[in-house]
């Protein structure tokens, strides 16, 4: 089960953590239990291996970068194989919306062409559901979407397709007296080319690696279609099965992403994950509910941080690593006096920025799920206001902004295109951040900043 993975994995971190000497004794035992654990999750045995032979190599020979202790350098091997072994490259994956530039995009869709998603689903594995699911989140995030229904083999397939997208007001293209998905397929792209949608979603017949027949319909249909991005779902109770199904899925349509779904502490979780990340597809989204809103972005990092119960370390970790580069010593001083300028402060807001501010919340253990995500976009949406306002900013306004009077006031607010409220706002913000940084002294305040790169 997920639940055993979780207390395994904690366990070794506990180890750890409570050692008094960290030795190659330490090591061997760490990793025995992380074996143990994966293996009970049914996690490859190959895979594995791997994982264990490089936390070892990496625990005995690395030195631990400036300013991190070797116990703290240990973790973040183990949370970065682990993270690793869920497609875990070193990027992080963000919300984008359509009218955002991001070189982090989850999706990359061409501007001013109409896009299609193949979705593609092993039976039983709730690929309808999902396709509904992702039409949510599309619109969501400022796309027109529309859905076709090309399931002639299950009944009521498309009657439910349409119930479900009825909800979020997404419109339906189905023929239900066609037994001809291509041929569905084919009027469906030129409806919806005819209603100017941006993302059109296929929704497919589920099928099995064994049948021949599905999967040269499935062929056909990527053929016609030409879709921008194949998406496999996969049911997260099916373990290591799914590595065998991927592989055949792929092979008849080059699976670009994938979504896996139940994965609720089923004892088969650990091992469809790490299948699906064996097959070289990124895992996007999981499914986290019934409800058409319960479909979540998957990030490998916040993934292992909570089976081991400390937030998204390894993102944090290369925040600091980011920040190191760009610290200086008198705003170190600054900021431990409590006499930041707005220049920090819009330097903090920055190195949040790059982040991402969902992330860092996540990334901090006690804050993750107290903070609704309304308030979040309310907040990341100021903080992209209070960027231009600044920018806007002579030098000295910036190091003293309490000069600015009226006529500054409407100066930067024509120069940023936002009101001389806003400007208010941000100097209200800037003023509470730094009698925060003025209250807050002590070990406990360097020990953070040093954390974040700081001194």
């Amino acid at each position: 089960m997920l639940d055993n993975l979780r207390t395994g994995l904690r366990g070794a971190l506990k180890k750890i953590v409570g050692a008094t000497d960290i030795n190659e004794e330490l090591i061997d035992s760490v990793c025995k239990d992380v074996q143990r654990s994966l293996l009970q999750s049914d996690v490859n045995v190959k895979l594995v291996i791997s994982i264990t032979k490089n936390l070892k190599d990496r625990a005995i020979n690395e030195k631990p970068p400036k300013g991190l202790s070797r116990k703290d350098h240990i973790i973040t091997i183990l949370y970065n194989e682990l993270a690793t072994l869920l497609g875990y490259s070193g990027e992080t994956i963000k919300v984008v919306e359509k009218s955002h530039n991001s070189e982090d995009k989850v999706m990359s869709f061409e501007s001013g062409k109409q896009s299609i998603i193949l979705m593609l689903g092993i039976q039983g594995s709730g690929k309808t559901t999902v396709t509904a699911k992702l039409a949510r989140w599309l619109t969501r995030h400022g796309y027109r979407a529309g859905v076709i229904g090309a399931d002639t083999w299950r009944p009521g397939a498309l009657a439910q397709l349409k119930m479900n997208c009825s909800k979020i007001n997404v419109s339906v293209y189905g023929n239900e007296d066609s037994k001809n998905p291509v041929g569905i397929v084919t009027e469906g792209l030129e409806y919806f080319r005819q209603q100017n949608t941006d993302i059109v979603i296929i929704d497919t017949a589920g099928r099995h690696k064994e049948e021949s027949g599905l999967l040269a319909e499935m062929n056909s249909m990527y053929k016609v279609s030409i879709p921008d991005l194949v998406l496999l779902v996969i049911d997260g109770t099916i373990g290591q099965q799914a590595y065998n199904q991927a592989k055949a899925f792929h092979q008849a349509a080059p699976v670009g992403g994938i979504i896996i779904t139940k994965l609720d502490g089923t004892a088969k979780g650990g091992g469809a994950l790490a299948a699906a990340a064996a097959t070289n597809a990124r895992v996007m989204f999981i499914g986290t509910g019934e409800r058409i809103d319960d479909l979540e972005q998957f990030s490998p990092t916040r993934f292992v941080g909570k089976l081991l119960g400390m937030g998204d370390i390894k993102a944090l970790l290369e925040m600091a690593k980011s920040l190191e580069l760009q610290a200086d010593e008198n705003q170190t001083k600054r900021l431990l006096s409590g006499k930041l300028s707005i220049e920090d402060f819009y330097s903090q807001m920055e190195n949040v920025g790059k982040m991402g501010f969902r992330n860092v919340i996540d990334s901090l253990p006690g804050l993750s799920g107290m903070i609704k995500e309304d308030d979040l976009d309310v907040l990341q949406a100021k903080m992209e206001k209070w960027r231009f306002l600044i920018q806007s900013m002579t030098r000295e306004e910036k190091k003293d902004p309490h000069l600015i009077n009226d006529s500054r006031r409407k100066r930067i607010a024509r120069g940023a295109g936002m009101t001389e409220h806003e400007i208010k706002d941000l100097i209200k913000q800037y003023d509470n951040s730094k009698a925060m940084m003025k209250q807050t002294k002590g070990r406990q305040m360097q020990g953070m900043l040093r954390r974040f790169g700081f001194g």
